[in-house]
């Protein structure tokens, strides 16, 4: 398992955007209650994106979806929110001429 970084509840991005008693992080806190989270699921935790180019049709990828899974389950024992996002998922079977004409996409839309 990795180090701790020494990052505080206080220094994390993700307070940035739900502690300060503003406009703005009443909107974030809003949008998160709307989703179905509660303040303790999100306030003073860190906020981890899980991508996940998971498909029916990329069976080079078809395992992804219970990594995922298991990827935020692991988040969550250490004590931060994951949140699963999908991501363009590029399969070379069906990706005609070839998947690398789609491989700089998918690099830009991850990062």
């Amino acid at each position: 398992m990795a180090a701790r970084s020494g990052k505080t509840a206080q220094t994390l991005r993700s307070a940035r955007w739900f502690a300060p008693d503003d406009l703005r992080s009443f909107g974030h806190r809003s949008r998160m209650m709307q989703l179905g989270y509660s303040e303790a699921d999100f306030m003073g935790k860190p906020i981890i994106g899980v991508l996940n180019t998971w498909s029916e049709i990329n069976s080079c990828h078809s395992h992804f979806r219970e990594r995922a899974q298991d990827v935020k389950r692991g988040v969550a024992q250490a004590g931060g929110l994951a949140v699963e996002m999908p991501v363009l998922s590029v399969d070379e079977s069906f990706t005609k001429p070839t998947s690398m004409l789609y491989r700089n996409m998918l690099a830009m839309e991850t990062e």
